[in-house]
């Protein structure tokens, strides 16, 4: 089995800093991502607010975008001697501004191009670089193509490639209904790795628990989950003991009391309570209370914008608890 069986895909406006926090007191093994980041934006901008991470966050890799092989070489350094435990290339992204920067699934089209840039940023670092790709782009979308775009990047030494089962269509289509629309193809992705057995092959998209997971696992080293922990972060509450062997499995309570200090320096940092909060409204999913507790945690959020305690006050409806009577008025 791989180091990391089991990762959350890289979300852009989803996998920030706060959400990889709150994810970390539901599995402590499991590998998560950064948003994607430009190079440029590395280079140029304020890296504590792109880069920065909490220690408890490990293991934690940095997805960069960008096409330019020195740029990404010199990103790559940055990460790892800001502690990141892997690079990861995004060559699967499709939305208007990677084509307009050549980057992201428009580099499935060009191999050798992100051949070029695995080897550079593997000089250039001691952590594994990894590549994030599309089954297929546009009409470059047979089987074909992907062994041709795989078997020529994994020879500047890529450590792992995690295939989204689905094409992307650059024109025609959304980022959003580019997640949806094109049809999942794991057969291929099955395909890939027993025809590459040497190299590493995780399977992304679709995938909405461990049981999936663990069906896809008997075929390829890992898998990422994407939507799903965002829609259901608690379907990897049992990852820890299913896929790593450790007896834990955490409360959801004790869950969510562990954020309270948590928002707590957020709040003293600058930042407010929904910043936090709305990446915990699925919680509860599927458990009584849960619309009670997204309720409150939302109204609360909005009311109360520094005070964490608004998570401990959402408990009540969660756990079907009356909740505490407003303190009386001092005489």
């Amino acid at each position: 089995m791989a180091r990391h069986p089991l990762s959350v895909a890289p979300m852009m406006d989803r996998t920030d800093r706060h959400f990889r926090w709150f994810m970390r007191q539901i599995t402590r093994r499991t590998l998560l991502y950064t948003e994607m980041v430009t190079t440029g934006a590395v280079l140029h901008g304020d890296r504590e607010v792109l880069l920065g991470y909490d220690p408890a966050e490990h293991p934690i890799a940095l997805q960069l975008g960008g096409d330019d092989p020195e740029a990404l070489a010199t990103c790559a350094r940055i990460a790892e001697d800001l502690g990141y435990d892997e690079v990861n290339l995004n060559v699967g992204c499709p939305s208007d501004r990677v084509q307009k920067g050549c980057f992201g699934a428009v580099l499935m089209k060009s191999p050798e191009r992100v051949a070029a840039c695995v080897e550079a940023m593997k000089a250039a670092v001691s952590v594994p670089v990894t590549v994030k790709h599309r089954i297929g782009v546009d009409d470059l979308d047979r089987y074909e193509d992907m062994l041709r775009f795989v078997t020529v990047v994994s020879a500047s030494g890529a450590d792992r490639f995690s295939v989204h089962a689905r094409k992307a269509w650059l024109q025609g289509l959304s980022p959003k209904e580019n997640r949806n629309i094109p049809p999942l193809r794991y057969d291929e992705v099955h395909r890939l790795k027993a025809e590459l057995p040497h190299l590493e092959i995780e399977i992304n998209g679709g995938i909405l628990d461990l049981d999936q997971a663990e069906a896809h696992l008997a075929h390829v080293d890992a898998v990422m989950i994407g939507r799903a922990a965002v829609d259901d972060p608690w379907i990897f509450a049992d990852a820890d003991r299913r896929l790593y062997g450790e007896d834990r499995v955490p409360d959801r309570e004790d869950v969510a009391r562990a954020m309270v200090p948590y928002i707590a320096r957020v709040v003293a940092a600058g930042g407010k309570v929904h910043h936090v909060t709305r990446h915990m409204l699925h919680l509860f999913r599927g458990m009584p209370g849960a619309r009670g507790w997204r309720r409150a945690l939302t109204e609360g959020a909005v009311r109360h914008p520094d005070d964490p305690h608004v998570v401990t006050r959402a408990l009540d409806p969660a756990l079907n608890r009356p909740a505490p009577p407003p303190a009386s008025p001092a005489p």
